[in-house]
C-alpha cells in the first residue's frame, strides 16, 4: 500500500468587507420592496411586502453588528 500524502496547511482567510456585503443586500431588498409597493400586488400576495421590509431590517441589523463583531474577534485573538 502507498502512503497517504501529506495535507497542506489550509490557506488563511480571504479578507472581505462584510459591511459593504450587507449593504449591496439591504439595497437589493430595499429595491424589491420599492418596487412591489408601485407595481402593486394582489391581496393574496401582499405578504411579500413584509419579507422585503424583513430583509431591509435585518440587513440594517447587520451592517450595525458586523463591525462589533469583528472587533470582538480581534480583540479575544489578541487574548489568546
Amino acid at each position: 500500500m502507498s502512503e497517504p500524502r501529506a495535507r497542506r496547511p489550509d490557506p488563511p482567510p480571504m479578507p472581505t468587507d462584510d459591511v459593504k456585503i450587507a449593504a449591496v443586500g439591504t439595497g437589493a431588498w430595499a429595491v424589491a420592496l420599492v418596487v412591489l409597493a408601485v407595481v402593486g400586488l394582489p391581496d393574496d400576495d401582499r405578504w411579500w411586502l413584509w419579507v422585503c421590509g424583513a430583509g431591509v431590517v435585518i440587513g440594517l441589523f447587520a451592517m450595525w453588528y458586523i463591525p462589533r463583531l469583528q472587533s470582538a474577534r480581534v480583540r479575544q485573538t489578541k487574548r489568546d
